[in-house]
């Protein structure tokens, strides 16, 4: 099915061009405002289906930007172990959108969103002090496999209905321990990835023309 863009008004406007800001803010590292644009695109758009096509090119764009700008920072071994189960959730992700009525996706998108603010305030209560006294992360030591495949899966999921798998990634590439700048960078080559491979998902669904 093929989606037209439909008439917004001025306020819709002004909310679309808050919400591809706010995915410029995330390429660039500030993951916790992954939820903001997901909720604006699809309060601005008449169909949720249709505001994760319109959200894609965004977010592609702010990828490659966030590459140029971090590749330098890239730790790829750290993807390795989590991308098939991520991948294994985008195709779990693309049966239930091309199945799911409007409303069941509207409710897993609220859903994901109140996930990703629990999520969040796990992450503050559950950090680790560094010496300098900054939180380091959660309180793992190892990353078990069955903890990076329950994630994986999960952000696969998140990314294909409603493009919003950045905490849980945030929590997998936080528990790693890992310094600032490889954290974004290597955030930004995994997303550019990641979005690559499930856009011919989006084609064939016919939210991407």
């Amino acid at each position: 099915m093929q989606y037209s863009l439909p008439a917004l008004s001025l306020l819709q406007w002004s909310a679309a061009a808050l919400g591809a800001a706010v995915v410029g803010l995330a390429k660039a590292g500030l993951t916790g405002v992954n939820g903001l644009y997901v909720g604006l695109f699809a309060l601005v758009m008449p169909s949720v289906r249709q505001s994760t096509g319109v959200v894609l090119p965004l977010i592609m764009f702010g990828d490659w930007l966030a590459v140029a700008a971090y590749r330098r920072h890239l730790r790829f071994r750290n993807l390795v172990r989590l991308f098939p189960w991520t991948a294994g959730g985008v195709v779990v992700g693309y049966f239930a959108l091309g199945h799911w009525s409007d409303r069941q996706i509207k409710v897993a998108i609220g859903l994901i969103i109140l996930g990703m603010v629990g999520l969040s305030y796990w992450r503050r209560w559950h950090a680790v002090p560094d010496p300098a006294g900054e939180a380091a992360g959660p309180r793992t030591e190892a990353i078990h496999w069955i903890y990076g495949a329950l994630l994986g899966l999960a952000a696969g999921f998140a990314t294909l209905l409603a493009n919003a798998a950045g905490p849980l990634m945030a929590i997998y590439l936080i528990a790693m321990r890992l310094p600032k700048m490889e954290f974004v960078g290597t955030t930004a080559i995994f997303f550019a990835l990641l979005n690559l491979f499930k856009l011919p998902f989006m084609i064939h669904l016919g939210l991407v023309s």
